[in-house]
């Protein structure tokens, strides 16, 4: 079973091999699987993962709203409200919708603005994995806000591999194991024969060689 501990020393590993940078890195966790048919399981893994220590650089959120959601969205310090009424505008231009995509991390919306968004900017948050959360005009939006805030997202689609965020180098090496170890459970709760469908792991910085071992290794 892999263990806290035995992610703390591959992360002790990858940091010691790091090359040093004129910035902060991230550390990033790559897991690699095994023994899965994706004709019979695909794998179409898309999950938010809310890290128990954040990173330094916190994820971008974008909010959908108007009317009362939109300004606790704002007085919540989002990094972007955008008015549903200019969706269509933005969908319209290829390199603005482009631009959105690209420039949040991740996206709240008011439920009723769910099918504008699907048809007029689903075919650029789609494929990045980022359609938006729908959010109830009543809902605790400051809440959701602080705590998208604290989220990394792990990607995988019928590939036999996914990655994610877990850390900055200026983070204790446990820290960043516990964030791993967060990731790592959401993602075993999503493979067919969970911890048996995993093949390695590996903690790499952002510029730097990874440090890898085979799960049954990392005890």
């Amino acid at each position: 079973m892999v263990t806290q501990n035995g992610l703390e020393d591959l992360v002790k590993k990858a940091r010691s091999s790091a090359i040093e940078r004129k910035y902060k890195q991230s550390f990033e966790l790559i897991l690699s699987l095994k023994d899965i048919d994706t004709k019979k399981h695909p794998l179409n893994i898309n999950e938010v993962v809310f890290l128990p220590t954040p990173t330094t650089k916190r994820a971008k959120v974008c909010v959908v709203a108007s009317g009362d959601l939109g300004l606790r969205a704002g007085r919540a310090d989002a990094d972007r409200v955008l008015p549903p009424n200019e969706l269509d505008t933005i969908a319209g231009n290829k390199r603005e919708a482009k631009k959105l995509a690209r420039s949040f991390d991740f996206f709240l919306a008011e439920t009723s603005a769910m099918t504008k968004i699907g048809r007029g900017l689903g075919r650029f948050l789609g494929p990045r994995g980022r359609m938006p959360t729908p959010v109830p005009l009543n809902a605790p939006i400051e809440n959701l806000i602080a705590r998208y805030r604290t989220g990394t997202r792990v990607r995988g689609r019928n590939q036999m591999a996914v990655a994610a965020k877990v850390g900055d180098e200026d983070q204790s090496d446990e820290k960043v194991a516990e964030n791993a170890m967060a990731v790592l459970t959401a993602v075993l709760n999503k493979l067919p024969n969970g911890e048996k469908n995993l093949k390695g792991i590996a903690f790499k910085l952002s510029m730097s060689p990874p440090a890898r071992a085979l799960a049954s290794q990392v005890k």
